[in-house]
């Protein structure tokens, strides 16, 4: 099946995110899984579903949902939503080496993505790899130096970011 949403559902899927009240996730998992049954193999409404739970703490049974997502053939920049969102439930469920493979099929598919490399630092950082994580989002904040005040720190920063990555020296 497709991950193209026609107007009605791309609609509906704004209207349950206009509804959506974080406090309270039941009604938004309820409207989501309603609109799962009627479009049960629909790749974009599975994924809504799994971030649906996933906002409400439900990481399980938003992980199943992710998985079938994925399963249904997402792609496009659902994949990509839906491949940092999975990757970050991992995480939260500790399954880190599962979260990295993840993170690492989203670098491949969508290189120039910050969200992934943000992503992918938390999990770096959550597996004791702060290094590795501080020189992730170093090269995504020097990446866009013209939009901040870092002007001439950037290039020290990006080469700050490079000696993270490679390692620190031993002596």
């Amino acid at each position: 099946m497709s991950s193209e949403l026609s107007p009605e559902l791309a609609e509906a899927i704004r209207v349950g995110y206009e509804r959506r009240d974080r406090a309270d996730m039941a009604p938004t998992i309820e409207y989501f899984s309603g609109l799962l049954a009627a479009h049960p193999d629909h790749p974009v409404l599975a994924y809504e579903l799994a971030g649906a739970y996933d906002t409400a703490g439900q990481e399980t049974v938003a992980r199943e949902y992710y998985e079938r997502a994925l399963q249904l053939g997402l792609e496009g920049d659902a994949l990509r939503r839906c491949l940092c969102q999975y990757g970050s439930t991992l995480r939260w469920l500790g399954e880190l080496d599962a979260s990295r493979a993840v993170l690492e099929r989203a670098r491949s598919e969508f290189p120039e993505s910050d969200a992934v490399r943000v992503f992918a630092a938390l999990t770096r950082l959550e597996a004791a790899d702060a290094d590795g994580a501080v020189a992730e989002l170093l090269t995504v904040i020097t990446g866009h130096a013209d939009v901040t005040d870092l002007g001439r720190w950037a290039t020290g920063l990006a080469g700050l970011a490079e000696w993270l990555e490679t390692g620190r020296p031993l002596d």
